[in-house]
């Protein structure tokens, strides 16, 4: 599609998935990177000619990705903008219009250079921002992380990688229990940076003090950290029960089993949940041998796990899969998948006013979903095509 066949676009006939509710034969018109109007044929906005035709499917926000390390075989840790900008297109085929680039464990000055790098990517547009995902974590919890290179959170070392980020950093995993923890989450708090627990070995007393000095997200809640005792809570449950916190959870029928999705939902509610990737190079690719940072990776059947130690490396997850485990594995409704994996990620990153839902004057990041199997069938961004928009017909003149 050229810039000006782009510049006018109306897609009728669709299920949209609205702030307000799902509503059936909307149709959005689109001009440039906005949408410009939604109007149903009862408010005198029925199909004309020349729109695409939608019917039988549903259309929601362009999905926002919190966290995630790479994917089409590229990793953001690489520090090569190549392999980032193949990884952002691989993600956005799926569904992901806006993302956050996380890095992973290595030594200092070596992630503070891909934070540069990635860096000029924020700043093109292709990304949303960066998440640093250690060293700053337990040892006893680091999971794909390299243990030598592991440091504690002291706050200069921690404002080293945000400053390297030029502006650009969204989010700091920490352990709060260790040396600076509690003092790195202040720092990050006044700084405007998300501070996120996670990789913790934290007890629960200790998970609500960092809540009080300012952490407000708990990295992929459950994976990485203490499990629930009935004498010693822990991380997760002070992380479910406050409402300061958003979680996010991996839901990918590996990293948590559906009925702790369920209870996670149960407790802090979609508007509370961001459900994330967390993905490495191999997501969009097949089983084989990938680099995670300084680690290796096999990944067979589609599950990651390091080649020494077996510890599950990330994923292979694609929001779009996400997506439909969540309405057809956990039951949710359109609404509440709606709200996590657009709506909730979007307000956190204070970028609600443009994206995460459906309306007049926010950008066209439009998923085309089949509304009978909830596979996607379309992506736009900004207005644009980037797969599946030749697969609709033009309504004719009656």
């Amino acid at each position: 599609m050229t810039a000006a066949e782009r510049d006018r676009t109306a897609l009728a006939g669709a299920r949209l998935v609205l702030p307000g509710g799902v509503v059936d034969g909307e149709r959005i018109a689109v001009e440039g990177d906005r949408i410009a109007a939604i109007t149903s044929g009862a408010r005198g906005g029925g199909a004309e000619p020349g729109d695409l035709d939608l019917t039988g499917h549903t259309v929601v926000p362009g999905f926002v990705d919190l966290h995630v390390h790479g994917g089409g075989g590229a990793s953001y840790a690489s520090g090569i903008a190549e392999e980032a900008l193949r990884a952002a297109r691989t993600h956005l085929e799926h569904g992901t219009t806006t993302t956050i680039a996380s890095t992973v464990t290595g030594e200092i000055d070596e992630v503070a250079r891909q934070a540069a790098v990635l860096s000029e990517l924020v700043e093109d547009g292709v990304l949303a921002g960066i998440h640093f995902e250690g060293p700053f974590i337990s040892r006893n919890r680091c999971g794909a992380h390299r243990p030598d290179l592991l440091r504690d959170p002291d706050p200069a070392l921690v404002r080293k990688l945000v400053d390297a980020a030029r502006g650009h950093a969204k989010m700091v995993t920490l352990a709060p229990e260790l040396p600076g923890g509690l003092d790195s989450v202040r720092m990050l708090a006044d700084l405007g940076v998300i501070a996120a627990v996670g990789h913790t070995d934290s007890d629960y007393a200790t998970t609500l003090e960092a809540v009080d000095a300012g952490a407000t997200v708990a990295t992929h809640l459950f994976n990485a950290m203490p499990a629930i005792a009935h004498r010693a809570p822990g991380p997760i449950v002070a992380l479910l029960e406050d409402d300061r916190v958003t979680v996010e959870l991996i839901n990918d029928g590996v990293h948590l089993h559906p009925s702790v999705l369920d209870l996670a939902y149960g407790t802090a509610g979609a508007e509370r949940v961001a459900l994330i990737t967390d993905a490495m190079g191999a997501a969009g690719m097949g089983d084989g041998l990938y680099p995670l940072g300084p680690l290796q990776v096999e990944v067979k059947d589609g599950v990651a796990r390091l080649v020494e130690g077996g510890s599950i490396a990330g994923s292979t997850l694609t929001l779009d899969v996400a997506f439909k485990r969540s309405v057809t594995v956990n039951g949710l409704t359109l609404d509440q998948a709606v709200q996590s994996l657009c709506t909730t990620p979007a307000r956190l990153l204070g970028l609600g006013d443009s994206v995460g839902t459906l309306e007049t004057g926010k950008y066209a990041d439009l998923v085309v979903l089949d509304s009978a199997t909830h596979d996607l069938v379309a992506v736009m961004r900004r207005g644009e095509w980037i797969v599946g928009g030749d697969r609709f017909t033009t309504v004719k003149p009656a």
